[in-house]
């Protein structure tokens, strides 16, 4: 049974689907069209092999079979904490199959991250590996189990525990194979989570037809092909990771699978796999660039990169379309609540690749306000805004979150700053919560921060607004440097942003290095944690 806070207006959805903004597609009925097209295709490229699709497809039946075997139904919540590997993907495809809903959690999160979103989403199954490095990932989700009155089934990856199912088991189920599924298009799919940069993580439950409408309009907007091989950075559990695997499933095209994300594993995995596209973010590439590794491996196969997951320095863009001129660029922007608000096109040139975020998504809309709450000129930023067929309902069982995420007339109210040029395209300036007001005068030190990551000895920055008596705000920068760099002092900073013409009102008025940045599993710096240390 589907929760009634889980389920999508059933008029506007009637109204999407009438429009043609949606189609009545399913994660089935795109994997019996691959199966049909391409049966001996390949699927999924892994470090251990190839799968081809019909391969997959009878994977995914006996799962499948297995899961409702085991008493699992539509509507129920089953949880994935895995890397991007085989199984977490035949695992999104059987919960989808039986009409469950796919929860996912990051992998770096701990028992006490995990226990909260078990609970808030009311899961009645976890899947995870056995053994995460020196984690007994087992014994976790084991003692949830007996802790969380919903949590019925422990499945493991690798050697499973007294108490849990064995993943394998499930893949070589005697149960009758299920090799077809109740759900329809405008059921909840997914069920994911916000990451929690500024506030607790909120559900967000995800229509089948939400996601796979708004990557299908990515795969004509980027020019994929079938004859794609697309691999992710990011990892699966996060939107960006999984909308790249649902156009691999529009165009029965293949996945390149990195199971774990570090700069020589992604670069050996593209010189070996040889992927003609790569979704990326910021801090993959930049980290990629910094160790050399485009000089060091073969990227030649790549023809076209996705960034997105934050804010894109522009010189980085440009760096890496050096670095790899076989592959040009896209920007790629969203939202947990939204998928993919605005993507580039992908014969765009390199100054509008680089500088924006490109127009809104087909079947959506945007707008920038002022702080009046009047639209702004173009030209002028004002907080985005979005609303169309790839934006959700509403948060999970969160009515003052809801409440906050909606204008009057049901635009949703993203945080973000932009502008938007006389072509519609738009342009991320920063996020309305980071802006520092000193004394009356507000500003958004996005532009600082990025100037700051072309200085030598500055690997990150991040500027955050510190308390002050007098003024209210001041701004405090805390970096990472370079690796063998020396820190430089204060006036340093400040003497290069002036040399950098960046008015004297700008200048952060205190300078911290940490040794790292935290971030969430997603790469996004938390400012709220670094605000914390100026307490």
């Amino acid at each position: 049974m589907i929760r009634d806070s889980m389920k999508f207006p059933a008029d506007l959805a009637a109204a999407y689907l009438a429009d043609g903004r949606w189609t009545t597609d399913t994660l089935d009925s795109l994997l019996a069209r691959a199966v049909t097209t391409k049966p001996d295709g390949p699927a999924l490229d892994h470090p251990g092999g190839i799968i081809t699709w019909s391969e997959l497809s009878d994977i995914v039946s006996r799962t499948a079979g297995a899961l409702a075997a085991m008493g699992l139904q539509q509507g129920d919540v089953i949880t994935t904490q895995l890397p991007n590997t085989v199984e977490f993907l035949i695992s999104h495809l059987a919960i989808g199959r039986i009409g469950a809903v796919h929860q996912t959690i990051h992998l770096p999160y701990g028992p006490k991250d995990t226990e909260f979103h078990l609970h808030h989403a009311k899961a009645r199954a976890v899947i995870a590996p056995a053994m995460l490095k020196d984690t007994d990932m087992g014994s976790v989700m084991l003692d949830l189990k007996s802790r969380l009155p919903d949590l019925e089934h422990v499945i493991l990856v690798g050697d499973a525990a007294q108490g849990a199912v064995s993943f394998d088991s499930l893949t070589r189920s005697v149960a009758p194979p299920m090799t077809e599924g109740p759900s329809r298009g405008e059921d909840p799919c997914m069920l994911l989570y916000t990451s929690g940069t500024t506030s607790s993580p909120k559900g967000v439950p995800l229509t089948f037809q939400m996601l796979l409408c708004n990557s299908k309009a990515a795969t004509k907007r980027f020019a994929f092909t079938p004859d794609d091989r697309i691999l992710s950075a990011a990892p699966f559990s996060h939107l960006y990771g999984i909308f790249n695997f649902h156009a691999v499933l529009e165009l029965a095209a293949t996945s390149v699978l990195l199971p774990i994300f570090t700069p020589p594993d992604l670069a050996q995995r593209v010189s070996d796999a040889k992927p003609s596209v790569i979704f990326s973010a910021p801090a993959h590439t930049a980290a990629v660039i910094g160790m050399g590794l485009t000089d060091k491996f073969d990227f030649s196969s790549v023809r076209f990169t996705v960034f997105s997951g934050a804010a894109c320095p522009v010189e980085l863009l440009k760096a890496y379309q050096d670095k790899v001129p076989s592959s040009t660029v896209a920007q790629l922007w969203g939202m947990t609540e939204i998928v993919a608000g605005c993507f580039t096109h992908h014969d765009d040139i390199l100054e509008d690749a680089a500088n924006t975020a490109g127009p809104a998504a087909p079947g959506d809309e945007v707008r920038v306000l002022n702080a009046d709450g009047e639209a702004s000129p173009v030209g002028e930023e004002g907080e985005l805004q979005v609303r169309g067929s790839s934006v959700f309902a509403g948060y999970l069982d969160n009515d003052d979150a809801n409440n906050a995420a909606f204008s009057s007339d049901g635009w949703f109210i993203t945080g973000d700053l932009a502008i938007i040029d006389d072509r519609g395209y738009v342009k991320l300036t920063g996020r309305s919560k980071d802006i520092i007001n000193r004394g009356g005068i507000k500003y958004n030190p996005s532009d600082i921060e990025e100037l700051l990551l072309l200085h030598p000895a500055i690997d990150q920055a991040a500027i955050v607004p510190m308390k002050d008596d007098v003024l209210g705000e001041r701004a405090c920068c805390f970096a990472v440097l370079k690796a063998d760099a020396e820190a430089p002092a204060l006036a340093d900073i400040c003497a290069y942003l002036e040399d950098h013409n960046v008015s004297k009102y700008k200048w952060p008025e205190r300078l911290e290095f940490v040794p790292e940045m935290p971030l969430t599993p997603t790469r996004k710096i938390i400012k709220g944690r670094l605000a914390a240390l100026l307490d």
